[in-house]
């Protein structure tokens, strides 16, 4: 073989491993609460917001909120960054962050808003975040 297809399938071996472990790194597993407490690196969790318990401070920039998964576990949030204007309404959460100090230190927020054909089943996975329940 020549010299030149050496080098070129060495080159695209090199582009294909640097592909995968890009990709890779972007990878972020969802994970119940309890192990998103043991976790050593990013972590994705998912739950519904207590409405009660946002408090957002403008002069620092930081949201801190908790999220409640449908067993009725707990994982406070901290979230530097603009508050998301539909966040009010929100009927999921998703905190992409590191576990750190007791809660999410959020990088990430993805706010899910309910869509006007949903109703009822919003209340039967998240009851204590519905709209017009209370906690």
């Amino acid at each position: 073989m020549k010299k030149g297809y050496w080098i070129a399938a060495a080159l695209a071996l090199a582009f294909l491993g640097f592909g995968l472990t890009a990709f890779q790194k972007t990878l972020t597993p969802y994970l119940s609460f309890d192990e998103a407490k043991k976790s050593q690196g990013v972590v994705q969790v998912m739950g519904g917001l207590d409405k009660k318990s946002d408090r957002y401070d403008t002069d620092k920039g930081e949201l801190f909120f908790d999220l409640i998964d449908p067993a009725g576990g707990r994982m406070p949030v901290s979230y530097k960054g603009t508050k998301p204007p539909n966040f009010k309404d929100a009927i999921s959460i998703v905190a992409i962050g590191r576990y750190q100090e007791g809660r999410i230190e959020a990088e990430k927020l993805l706010v899910k808003c309910p869509s006007k054909y949903q109703g009822t089943e919003v209340e039967k996975v998240y009851p204590a975040t519905a709209p017009g329940k209370a906690s």
